[in-house]
């Protein structure tokens, strides 16, 4: 299997042997991945949630103790520069995002604290972050005698420090289980013995876009709003304000609709020329849209997210890539998120039909 190269992931391994057999186990039955090159980010303080609601694209006021969610960082205009999934646990809340992306977030939560009580950091040294996914989750958890949170965004700690929270992507099923970073290898040989198969970031990423969950800096450019891309609710509040961006988000909330929307696409290509991140999609010989994550799925195929032209029909014939990349490219009907916000009904009965 060969895909186009990003080094976003390059730190940790791509695959354990057969990147198809471990989406399998995510998918069926349970699989663990290294994820420990996110970075982290600790935030205590008696003022900490007051302080981030501030800052934060998600209601954080009140997130009660031993509970995650999901947040962004916008610009003045509303863009998205930053995205991260949060756990509020022993006093502190932790932020873990993007490889890389922690030495520009924490500069802006430090430039923001003027009288604040709390004390942002920089955590990835502490702590790493490994990733279970699949129906077994819970299962291979209580086996390697670790906390079981509550569905989707419960999070326990773990006795020698950490904590493990409970997620609801990149499968039907998962847990991120963040611990001591001199403590990984152990806590590994613990979730593989307990049954998780290992697995490499390919799995984890095609499970991802499947999903359809956007990964900032590959599904997102410099133009991107929140609304493109589907984290309205699960990251960002409508209903809270006093955070930068907040009146960008609200007028496309409440008045407009966002320009573009992040759809699957199925490519007809070989493993040989695939679309890279970046390259255009295009109908007619026109650019409308752009390429983010590409993968090779175990049952869909070649496949990519891409941002595309709010106005670009689901049954175009498009192309994705350029020159010896250019493949035909088709919109998946069940990624085009109706106007009313439902889920689409083909992709809201195979989520039912996987969580039965």
């Amino acid at each position: 299997m060969s895909l186009p190269e990003h080094d976003a992931d390059i730190a940790v391994p791509a695959h354990r042997g057969d990147p198809f057999a471990e989406q399998r186990a995510m998918a069926r039955t349970s699989a663990v991945v290294d994820r420990s090159h996110r970075g982290v980010i600790a935030v205590p303080g008696e003022d900490r949630l007051g302080w981030l609601h501030l800052l934060l694209t998600q209601h954080v006021s009140e997130l009660p103790a031993d509970t995650g969610t999901e947040a962004l960082v916008l610009d003045i205009k509303g863009r998205v520069l930053h995205h991260m999934v949060v756990a509020h646990a022993g006093g502190t809340v932790f932020l873990d995002t993007e490889p890389g992306g922690v030495p520009e977030l924490l500069d802006y939560l430090q430039k923001m604290v003027f009288w604040s009580k709390v004390t942002p950091r920089d955590a990835t040294a502490e702590l790493a972050v490994l990733s279970v996914v699949g129906p077994d989750t819970p299962t291979v958890l209580a086996a390697a005698g670790l906390p079981v949170p509550q569905r989707p965004h419960g999070v326990l700690a773990v006795a020698g420090g950490g904590f493990v929270r409970r997620m609801d992507w990149p499968g039907v099923d998962a847990a991120d289980v963040v611990v001591p970073r001199g403590e990984r290898d152990i806590w590994w040989g613990r979730l593989t013995a307990s049954g998780a198969r290992p697995a490499g970031t390919m799995a984890f990423e095609a499970l991802r876009v499947e999903a359809l969950h956007p990964r900032p800096g590959l599904d997102t450019d410099d133009r991107t709003i929140p609304h493109e891309v589907g984290w309205i609710g699960s990251a960002v509040h409508l209903t809270k304000g006093c955070y930068r961006g907040q009146e960008t988000v609200a007028r496309v909330a409440n008045l407009g609709r966002p320009p573009r929307r992040l759809v699957l696409l199925h490519l007809d290509s070989g493993d040989e020329h695939l679309p890279a991140l970046g390259d255009p999609v295009s109908l007619a010989g026109r650019a409308v849209g752009r390429v983010g994550t590409v993968v090779q799925h175990h049952e869909l195929g070649p496949v990519a997210l891409a941002l595309v032209k709010r106005s670009v029909p689901v049954e175009a014939e498009l192309s994705a890539g350029v020159d010896e990349r250019a493949a035909p490219a088709r919109i998946d009907p069940d990624s085009m998120p109706p106007e009313d916000g439902a889920p689409p009904p083909g992709r809201a009965a195979r989520i039912r039909g996987r969580r039965t």
